[in-house]
C-alpha cells in the first residue's frame, strides 16, 4: 500500500500483514467545502466589480499573498476599510498551516488545532462569529518516561513532579516579560537570555537524569531539538499563560467544533475578497508607484501595497526586486519554523481509551508526544526524529509499542509541513539570538511590501492567536493586550465547557 505525504508525493512502505496503512492526503472534504464557499462568494464579488471596472482583475488597492489566518484576517480588515483586495493562495485550499480535513470518518486538524481564553485574538473571533467550541475530555492515564522505560500513572500523579520542574525551568520568565505581548519591553533582561537554547537552560539546571527526561519531550518538540530552540521563545509562552504550570500545561484545551476552517470561512464570508487559489507567487517587483506580483502561471497583478502573509521560511522561494533587507534574508535562509516536525493521526485498535504519552529526547523514542483526548477519536502524535521513517507502517507500530506494549495500528495519516513547499516547516519557533536581532526588523515594511504571520507576531508567536494578531497589526487595526485582552475574553457569546487544567495535557499550537 502506498503512503502519501501531505505534499502529495508517494513515499514509504506498507505493512505486509495488513493493507490499511495510508499516510497522506485523505479526502479533504472539510476544506473542499470551505474553498467552494469562499470561491462562490468571490465569483459574485468579481462579477459585480468587473462590471464597473474592467481592469479590476489586474489592479487592486492591496494584494495579500497567503490565505492562512494572518492573510485572511488582514484581508477582512482591509475590506472593512473599503479596500479592493486580491487574496492569492498557492494551495487549492485556504488555511495555510491550519488544515481541517476528513479522514476515516473523523474531522482532523492536520496543522494548528487548539484555542484558548488566554489567547485573546482567536477567542474574540470565536465570539464575534459565535462559532461553537468543544473541550477535549483529556487523558485517563499517562505514560511517563523513566530511566528504564515508561511508567503508567494517573494524570494527577504524573504531573506532580513536572510541576516543580517546569516552575524552576521558567523561574525568570514573568520578570523578563512583564508585558508578554510586548516581547522587547525589557530588552535589557531579554538580552541576558536571548543567546540561550533550551539545552543551555537544561544544562544550567543540572538536573538528575530521571528529572531531565520529564522536560525534554517539550523542549525537543518546540525547537526541533532542545539545542536549536530559543529559551526566550518558550519563556514568553509561559508568561503569556500567566506564569503557572496549570495554565501553561493546559493551554489550548478547546478547539472549534467545526474545525479551524470555520474561523476562516466566517472571515471570508464577511469580507468577500477576490480570492485566487492555486496561485503560488513567483516574483514581487516594486517601483516608486506600485508593486507587481507575478504567479508561477504567469499571471501578473498590481497594487500600491502588498502584504506577504506566508511563512518566513517561504520568503526565500520568491524573487523580490529590490532584494529583501538583510534581516529578512537571514531569517528566511536560516529558518524560523521547526523544520523536522511531522504530525500523525493514528487509528489504534488497541488501546482504545484516552491517554497521553511523553518521550524524552535522544533516547531513540521517535514520538515526543502522543495522545487520545476524546473517546472514539484517533490518536494524535508528533515526531521530530529525522531518523524515523514515519511512512513505514511497521516502524510506526514499533515506535508506539515501545511506549505501550501490545498496541495495534489499523491505519494512520501523516502531515509533513517541512516537505510542503508552501510551508517548509511547522509553526514559527525562534532560534537563539533571533529575538533581539531580528524580531522588530522583520515587522518593518520593505518599501511597499509589508510582512505578516504567526512567525513574527508579538504575542503568541507560532500559534493561531499570533497569526490573527499579526494580520490585525499589518492591516493597521488594534491588537489586544493587557486590559483590552481581558475585556475581549470576558465578552463571551459562546458556551465554554468546563475543564480541569490540572489534569489535562494540552498539545499547544498543534
Amino acid at each position: 500500500m502506498t503512503h502519501e505525504m501531505e505534499s502529495g508525493q508517494p513515499e514509504g512502505r506498507g505493512l505486509p500483514r495488513r493493507s490499511l496503512f495510508k499516510a497522506g492526503v485523505a479526502g479533504g472534504l472539510a476544506l473542499a467545502g470551505a474553498a467552494a464557499a469562499s470561491t462562490s462568494a468571490t465569483a459574485v464579488t468579481e462579477a459585480a466589480e468587473d462590471a464597473q471596472d474592467p481592469n479590476l482583475r489586474r489592479d487592486f488597492d492591496v494584494i495579500v499573498v497567503g490565505a492562512g489566518l494572518a492573510g485572511v484576517t488582514a484581508t477582512r480588515e482591509l475590506r472593512a476599510k473599503g479596500k479592493r483586495v486580491l487574496l492569492l493562495e498557492a494551495r487549492d485550499r485556504v488555511g495555510g498551516r491550519t488544515w481541517t480535513d476528513t479522514w476515516n470518518g473523523h474531522m482532523i486538524e492536520r496543522g494548528g488545532t487548539w484555542v484558548d481564553r488566554l489567547q485573546p485574538h482567536v477567542w474574540r473571533e470565536l465570539n464575534r462569529y459565535e462559532l461553537p467550541i468543544m473541550a477535549d475530555v483529556g487523558p485517563a492515564r499517562a505514560f511517563m518516561p523513566t530511566l528504564t522505560g515508561f511508567q503508567e500513572l494517573d494524570p494527577s500523579v504524573a504531573y506532580v513532579r513536572q510541576n516543580a520542574l517546569f516552575t524552576k525551568f521558567f523561574e525568570d520568565s514573568t520578570r523578563i516579560y512583564p508585558e508578554p505581548f510586548n516581547p522587547l519591553k525589557r530588552r535589557d533582561l531579554v538580552a541576558r537570555f536571548d543567546g540561550f537554547s533550551m539545552r543551555d537552560r537544561l544544562d544550567q539546571m543540572a538536573l538528575r537524569p530521571e528529572d531531565e527526561i520529564l522536560l525534554t519531550s517539550w523542549t525537543s518538540l518546540y525547537g526541533g531539538t532542545s539545542k536549536r530552540g530559543a529559551l526566550t521563545h518558550i519563556q514568553q509562552w509561559w508568561a503569556l499563560s500567566g506564569g503557572t504550570f496549570e495554565a501553561f500545561h493546559g493551554v489550548n484545551t478547546y478547539r472549534p467544533a467545526r474545525g479551524t476552517v470555520s474561523i476562516l470561512n466566517a472571515m471570508l464570508a464577511e469580507s468577500k475578497p477576490v480570492l485566487k487559489l492555486n496561485s503560488p507567487v513567483k516574483s514581487v517587483v516594486q517601483n516608486a508607484n506600485k508593486v507587481t506580483v507575478t504567479t508561477r502561471a504567469g499571471e501578473a497583478f498590481t497594487a500600491p501595497e502588498v502584504i506577504m502573509a506566508v511563512p518566513v521560511n517561504v520568503w526565500r522561494t520568491i524573487s523580490f526586486s529590490p532584494a529583501l533587507p538583510a534581516a529578512h534574508r537571514e531569517a528566511t535562509n536560516v529558518g524560523m519554523g521547526v523544520t523536522e516536525e511531522r504530525k500523525l493521526w493514528i487509528d489504534l485498535a488497541n488501546p482504545k481509551d484516552r491517554f497521553v504519552a511523553e518521550s524524552p529526547e535522544g533516547r531513540g523514542d521517535p514520538f515526543c508526544f502522543m495522545g487520545r483526548f476524546n473517546d472514539g477519536d484517533p490518536v494524535v502524535a508528533f515526531t521530530v526524529d529525522t531518523t524515523f521513517d514515519e511512512t513505514d507502517g511497521n516502524e510506526v507500530e514499533r515506535a508506539i509499542r515501545k511506549i505501550i506494549p501490545g498496541a495495534e495500528v489499523r491505519d494512520y495519516v501523516v502531515t509533513n509541513f517541512p516537505k510542503d513547499p508552501f510551508a517548509l516547516g511547522t509553526g514559527g519557533y525562534r532560534q537563539p539570538n533571533q529575538l533581539i536581532r531580528l524580531h522588530a526588523k522583520l515587522q518593518q515594511p520593505h518599501g511597499r511590501i509589508k510582512f505578516a504571520g504567526s512567525d513574527i507576531a508579538n504575542g503568541w508567536n507560532g500559534y493561531i492567536d499570533g497569526a490573527i494578531e499579526d494580520g490585525l497589526r499589518v492591516a493597521g487595526s488594534p491588537t489586544l493586550s493587557g486590559p483590552a485582552a481581558a475585556a475581549a475574553s470576558a465578552e463571551e457569546r459562546i458556551v465554554v465547557p468546563m475543564v480541569n487544567r490540572e489534569l489535562y495535557r494540552g498539545l499547544g499550537r498543534r
